[in-house]
């Protein structure tokens, strides 16, 4: 067993980019109304664009690596959304299968055969058949970033530890839906993994090669 701490390995390491997409990375996607004042939206955006262009690095970095790229947005299979969780129902919470809202940021985008997993609740452990993939492709530890920090990202984060995968937090490649809950979030996820920050984890994916 391996120490939490250590570097990430060849050919065991992915990079999973939770719903960079155009519903929650545009000014005209989804992040409207009451719930989503101007200033809410300022402060959120103003972190989004840091975090998007870091996510852009880590998914060329993890390409040029050689390591896989695995990529989940929130999107119904049906077009009335009978498929998504209770808590997205109660929510009046859809994006239709086929809306645009639900395509991944130009930035972060897949590309060839990267593996992208629509889903309809917060946690893509509970939603989607991820950990069956991840297991048949032999991976064993992953970097995680995407939006938000306090909800997906940390679902995200906890299940995979707990379902045995070594984890990495890539906190400023994640924005949260505001500076302080983003702040908090990273400090409880340090108890499941590492944090690391973009730089750090390029350095170490290019130190694969030198190994």
């Amino acid at each position: 067993m391996k120490s939490r701490d250590a570097a990430m390995e060849a050919g065991r390491s992915a990079l999973l980019v939770v719903d960079l997409q155009q519903a929650f990375c545009r000014r005209d996607g989804m992040l409207t109304g009451p719930r989503w004042p101007a200033a809410k939206q300022d402060a959120y955006f103003d972190a989004l664009d840091g975090a998007l262009a870091n996510a852009g690095r880590l998914v060329a970095g993890f390409r040029a690596a050689g390591q896989e790229v695995i990529h989940t947005v929130i999107q119904s299979l049906t077009a009335d959304g009978r498929d998504r969780s209770l808590d997205h129902k109660l929510s009046d919470f859809h994006i239709p299968k086929g809306d645009p809202g639900g395509l991944p940021m130009p930035e972060v985008a897949p590309a060839g055969d990267e593996i992208l997993l629509p889903k309809t609740a917060s946690g893509v452990f509970n939603a989607t058949n991820i950990e069956y993939l991840l297991r048949n492709i032999g991976i064993a530890e992953l970097a995680i970033c995407g939006v938000f920090t306090n909800q997906c990202v940390e679902s995200a984060v906890r299940d995979a530890a707990d379902r045995g995968f070594y984890v990495t937090l890539v906190d400023d490649a994640c924005a949260g839906t505001t500076p302080e809950e983003h702040a908090q979030s990273v400090r409880a996820m340090a108890a499941y993994g590492r944090v690391r920050g973009t730089d750090a984890l390029l350095e170490e994916l290019r130190g694969m090669n030198r190994r």
